[in-house]
Parts: C-alpha cells; sequence; structure tokens
C-alpha cells in the first residue's frame, strides 16, 4: 500500500514500527505527535520526512526521523535567523538503516542514491556521506543537504540548536 493512501494515524503507527526496529521507544500520547510531512508536495511515497521532537528550546533540540524505503526529504540549508546566529547545526546519528546524505562539497562520481527523476533539477548537494547504524555526520550551519533512505528505511536521531524550521530555505520550486 501507497504511503500516500494512509490516514495520519496509519503513517504514525508505521513509522513507530520503525522506531521500535532502532529500540525507541514512544508512550501512545507521543505516537499521536509524530510529525508526518510531505513538503506540501503530496508525495509521502517520494519525497518526506517523519519525526518526533523530544525537545526543542531556545539553546538545544533533539529528534527521531524515519524514513521509508528510498524515502527522500529535499534539498535545504538553515540560515542564519538573527544577528549573530550563524543558522542550526545539526547532528545525524543513523540508529537503523542507511541513509545516503548530500551535503555542499566535491561532487561523488558514482552516487548511491537519487532525488526522484521528476525532481533532479531541485537537487544541487551532491558530496555524498553514507550513515548506517552507529555512523554519524555533523551538518555545519547554512550548508545546502538532502538525505534519502536505503532499501530498508531508516532512523536517525538527530542533535541540535535550535530548530526553526520556518526559516529553513528549500531549493525545491514547488516547497
Amino acid at each position: 500500500m501507497k504511503l500516500n493512501d494512509l490516514t495520519e494515524i496509519e503513517v504514525q503507527r508505521k513509522v513507530n514500527e520503525y522506531f521500535r526496529l532502532a529500540d525507541i521507544t514512544l508512550k501512545d500520547e507521543e505516537i499521536r505527535d509524530i510529525q508526518i510531512n510531505d513538503f506540501g508536495l503530496g508525495r509521502l511515497d517520494e519525497l518526506g520526512l517523519q519525526l518526533f521532537v523530544y525537545i526543542n528550546t531556545e539553546r538545544y533540540c533533539a529528534k527521531e526521523w524515519a524514513l521509508f524505503p528510498r524515502q527522500t526529504c529535499p534539498e535545504h540549508l538553515h540560515p542564519p535567523v538573527e544577528s549573530g546566529d550563524p543558522g542550526k547545526q545539526e547532528t545525524f546519528r543513523c540508529k537503523f538503516g542507511t541513509v545516503y546524505l548530500y551535503v555542499e562539497g566535491e561532487a561523488t562520481s558514482h552516487p548511491k542514491a537519487h532525488p526522484p527523476e521528476q525532481d533532479r533539477d531541485q537537487f544541487t548537494a551532491a558530496h555524498e556521506v553514507i550513515l548506517t547504524a552507529g555512523d554519524q555526520y555533523t551538518i555545519p550551519p547554512n550548508t545546502k543537504h538532502w538525505f534519502q533512505a536505503g532499501e530498508e528505511g531508516a532512523v536517525t536521531a538527530e542533535y541540535s540548536s535550535t530548530s526553526t524550521d520556518n526559516h529553513d530555505i528549500f531549493t525545491h520550486k514547488d516547497i
């Protein structure tokens, strides 16, 4: 069944199944707080991200996020929000599956993942970082990046400075 055909509650339950694969336990009320984001594109199967926020204060943020098999989080960056703030810095630590992360830098000649065909021109970061369970990578502020799960999906912890998602800049023209 396609993700786009599922209700929000069904997707939240499916995300929780992935979290369990990564030994993450959420209470029932927390499962209902799992955020599902298709970035307004209506193509959750291809472009989306599901996440649970533990805490987000003016000092720091901690989240868990899940990607379904080959699901892609569109390219974006976290710009400076106010004077003296360089933008969100985040560290991804993979807990289950494989995450193909693409950041600015020297292009990888034979990448393991590709954006959805109809969106390829909306993705520019091409330096590949492969994360499997136990691997982590820190993305500096104001750095274009996007990521895609491998064939079995992925679960990743994200530790960052304050998350101000409404300030994120996406390169996709329709977001």
